[in-house]
């Protein structure tokens, strides 16, 4: 009678001995990042059949692999906490370093009268010889009312401003000494400024003898040809 009693208890004991418990584990695309870029997590866990993610800024997901935009600086630690149906569990975490974009805030000012000029077309480049051909461009952007435009997650380098408007262009002032249009090299991971002067023209498109603007009707400076 009592091995009759024992054997459904061993049969228990020996179920719950079985059962697969889930474990957590993930990767991440990068663990070191600009705010506003994106991290892919990897789910590597097993026996999971309910996921949880905690990114540390606020925001979860029950998604398998998220893809997560971390929008701040700061360090966030990231939990997955994975769960089996027999109500079992386990969680993984890392760490995640959300670094200041490397930035460049950009304010257009005339030269000799020092107001600043809203509306122009503002390109980086990463040389002399890409500024002169208009080659290899690292981004472009318009100013605003106030003749600023930001450019950020840029490379720390040293950048050649190419700045055109109807009626202003840096163009000669480049020729008098490059450093008009040629940036310090930038501070990762700050917010850098640079103030590209600029000539009055007065629609006349001047631009000095590096470029030949009659055969370009917006007047900025075309590139060589092949």
């Amino acid at each position: 009678m009592k091995k009759l009693i024992l054997l459904p208890v061993l049969l228990l004991m020996a179920a719950s001995c079985t059962r697969e418990v889930p474990r957590a584990r993930f990767t991440a695309s990068a663990q070191v990042i600009e705010a506003g870029e994106a991290v892919a997590f990897t789910n590597l866990s097993v026996n999971a059949d309910f996921v949880e993610w905690d990114f540390g800024d606020g925001y979860i997901s029950n998604e398998y692999d998220p893809v997560h935009v971390f929008t701040r600086p700061g360090t966030f630690r990231v939990v997955l906490k994975v769960f089996s149906s027999d109500h079992f569990s386990d969680e993984s975490m890392m760490d995640i370093t959300v670094l200041y974009p490397t930035t460049l805030e950009i304010t257009v000012k005339e030269y000799y009268n020092q107001y600043v000029v809203p509306n122009a077309s503002v390109i980086l480049y990463p040389s002399l010889t890409d500024w002169i051909h208009q080659t290899n461009a690292v981004a472009e952007g318009l100013t605003d009312i106030d003749g600023r435009v930001v450019f950020t997650h840029l490379t720390p380098a040293v950048y050649y401003v190419d700045v055109w408007e109807q009626y202003h262009n840096n163009y000669i002032l480049a020729e008098e000494d490059v450093a008009f249009i040629r940036t310090m090299a930038l501070v990762p991971n700050a917010v850098n400024t640079f103030t590209a002067w600029v000539d009055y023209t007065g629609g006349s498109r001047k631009s000095g003898t590096i470029r030949n603007p009659a055969s370009n009707p917006s007047g900025r400076k075309m590139k060589a040809t092949e």
